[in-house]
Order: structure tokens, then C-alpha cells, then sequence
């Protein structure tokens, strides 16, 4: 039953919409379709991304903060009341971005097998009110072959994600109390800067990990990246236009 609702209302769904882009871009260039339906996906889902990223710059202003009332040796009771007296003082909810990223996950996981199973479209899956192009034209730009793996975009992909993963939300200096908590946030973060590129480089470029992949789902990285580093800037731009703490 998952299976099939996920087909319904989220690969099928995006697959055709990725058929009716090709079909109606000059030359039928399946590239420029990527990068088209790619950033569609995200602007519709921007305004959960944008909380879920509010969020977490607004827990990290408030550290400080949770720093003091755990340093104050009260009991466990009346930090839990203070600390909630904070939250709903500066209206933060602690686990509103866990709960708007997993939202999201389905529709980018959705978008992304997309173009992991290629782009040789199905014509079980494609709806009959859409029409399929006759040709589809994988060479994006005139040069670079996305149906096949592309070394160029798999470099890209991976600097994108090493900037994508240096404007996330850095764990704050003056929550780095010593405990297992801060130490792994701040391990979580290196790796997610200078580890997770290089993995991201493996897996696009090579069939190391058992994973065939293309320059479709390089190009799609490169897209949701660079993105995601826009609204980062955006995000704390507005952050430090309107400060948390009064």
C-alpha cells in the first residue's frame, strides 16, 4: 500500500511532469527539464524549508540562553519550566524543524529516483494526457551526455555541497560545553563539510558503493544545492534583520 501511494502521489506525479518539460522545451533538452522541475519542487516547498531552517538559526541565538539556565544547578524540574518559558517567550518550538524536515523528505527523496532510474521514460507510468517526446535529447547544452556519468558534474556536485554544508547553521561556540551532545553536533557538521563532499563525489562518479547513477542525478545535486545555499544566505540575512533575543 506505501508502495502504491508513493507511486500516486509522488514519483508518477513527478516523472510526468518531468515528460511534459521535456516535451515542451526547445530541442527537448532533458537538462534544462531537470534543472526546471528541480527548482519547482523547491520553491513549493519552499516556505516549510525556510521554517525548518528558521528554526534552527533561533535555537541557535537561544543557546546561550539554555546555557545559563542549565548552569544555574537547578533541579531537573524547574530547568524543564524555564527552558519552556523561554521557548514560548521568543515563540520557538525545539522540534518544529524535525518535524517540517521530515515533510519533506518523501517529496525530495520522490524527486530524486526520478532521476536515479534514468531518463528512458516508461510509457506505463506517463499519464495519457501527457505527450512524450518524440526524441528525448540527453545531451544537456549541446555537450555534456546526463545519461551517462559526467566527471565536470560530479565535481560540481561535490563543491556545491562542501559551500551547501558551510552556510548551514553552525552549532554556536558558546554551546560547546563539553558534552556529548555539542561534541557530536560539532562533528556532525565537520564531516558534513569536509567528508560528505568527497562521499558524494564517490557515489556520482564511480559504482564504489553499488549505486549506478548519472549526470541527471549530478545535475539535479548541483540544482537543489546551489538552491539551498541561496536560502540559507536569504535566511540569515532576515535572521539578523530581526533578532531573536530582546
Amino acid at each position: 500500500m506505501i508502495h502504491s501511494l508513493w507511486d500516486t502521489f509522488l514519483y508518477h506525479p513527478l516523472v510526468n511532469a518531468l515528460v511534459f518539460l521535456a516535451s515542451i522545451i526547445p530541442g527537448g533538452d532533458i537538462g534544462i527539464a531537470i534543472i526546471i522541475l528541480t527548482l519547482f519542487v523547491k520553491i513549493l516547498i519552499f516556505p516549510l524549508s525556510q521554517r525548518s531552517i528558521e528554526s534552527q538559526a533561533k535555537m541557535n541565538i537561544l543557546s546561550p540562553e539554555l546555557k545559563k539556565i542549565k548552569d544555574m544547578g537547578v533541579n531537573k524540574e524547574e530547568q524543564a519550566r524555564l527552558t519552556f518559558e523561554l521557548y514560548k517567550k521568543h515563540q520557538t518550538n525545539p522540534f518544529s524543524g524535525c518535524l517540517l524536515v521530515l515533510i519533506q523528505i518523501p517529496v525530495i527523496f520522490a524527486l530524486y529516483f526520478v532521476f536515479l532510474k534514468g531518463v528512458n521514460f516508461n510509457p506505463d507510468v506517463i499519464y495519457s494526457f501527457i505527450k512524450a517526446p518524440a526524441q528525448i535529447n540527453t545531451m544537456f547544452l549541446g555537450f555534456i551526455d546526463i545519461s551517462q556519468k559526467s566527471l565536470a558534474l560530479a565535481l560540481l556536485a561535490a563543491i556545491s555541497q562542501y559551500f551547501q554544508a558551510h552556510f548551514m547553521s553552525k552549532p554556536p561556540v558558546s554551546a560547546d560545553d563539553g558534552s556529548f551532545q555539542s561534541s557530536l553536533s560539532r562533528s556532525m557538521h565537520t564531516q558534513m563539510k569536509y567528508f560528505f563532499p568527497v562521499l558524494i563525489f564517490i557515489i556520482l562518479y564511480t559504482d564504489w558503493f553499488g549505486v549506478s547513477t548519472s549526470g541527471a542525478v549530478a545535475l539535479y545535486w548541483i540544482v537543489s544545492n546551489i538552491f539551498a545555499i541561496s536560502q540559507q544566505i536569504y535566511a540569515e540575512k532576515k535572521n539578523k534583520q530581526a533578532p531573536v533575543l530582546s
